[in-house]
């Protein structure tokens, strides 16, 4: 038995779950998001709590059962609280800046990226004199947040001689020594 998808939901107020067959839709104060599930997968709402229950034991049910459990759970957290993510920029010369869905970036090329954001993503820009500047980026869509910030960072992906380029907040860049001098 999965113990990820037997775990139960508990739905918080202000956020609604419609079941369309296999079809969950999540609306809270942030957003709305939808989610086709499992045809071998059965939910059930009972007292503030959401279930999911496998119908067979087939290899790929079990594996089906704990993922949409799990991506039901990021829905409802996603509609009530959202989700952040931070992106540094570490570098000589290495800016960002934002007009509304537009972010543009200033990575050591000879010209600057501007990455069009989609509207579910609000996008902030920090620079403080003497930090590296910082990117936050929020949504209420964890899914669509991950692949964002993974396609910002890859514009330019943390080297391990220097540590330059676009990493998360908080990740650790496990440094290499680099050539020594001849004898």
């Amino acid at each position: 038995m999965s113990r990820v998808g037997k775990a139960p939901i508990s739905i918080p107020d202000g956020v609604d779950i419609k079941l369309d067959g296999q079809k969950v839709t999540v609306k809270g104060k942030l957003g709305e998001l939808s989610q086709d599930i499992s045809s071998d997968l059965d939910l059930k709402i009972e007292d503030g709590t959401l279930t999911l229950e496998r119908q067979t034991e087939a290899k790929q049910t079990r594996a089906n059962h704990g993922l949409y459990r799990a991506l039901i759970q990021n829905m409802i957290e996603g509609v009530n609280q959202g989700f952040e993510k931070r992106l540094e920029l570490v570098g000589v010369g290495y800016r960002a800046s934002n007009q509304g869905q537009k972010l543009d970036l200033s990575l050591g090329y000879s010209h600057n990226i501007v990455f069009e954001l989609p509207q579910e993503i609000k996008v902030e820009t920090q620079a403080e004199k003497g930090k590296n500047p910082v990117v936050i980026l929020n949504s209420h869509d964890k899914q669509l947040l991950g692949l964002v910030a993974s396609k910002i960072r890859s514009f330019r992906k943390p080297e391990p001689y220097k540590g330059k380029g676009v990493r998360f907040k908080g990740e650790y860049i496990r440094r290499k020594a680099g050539k020594t001098a001849g004898k």
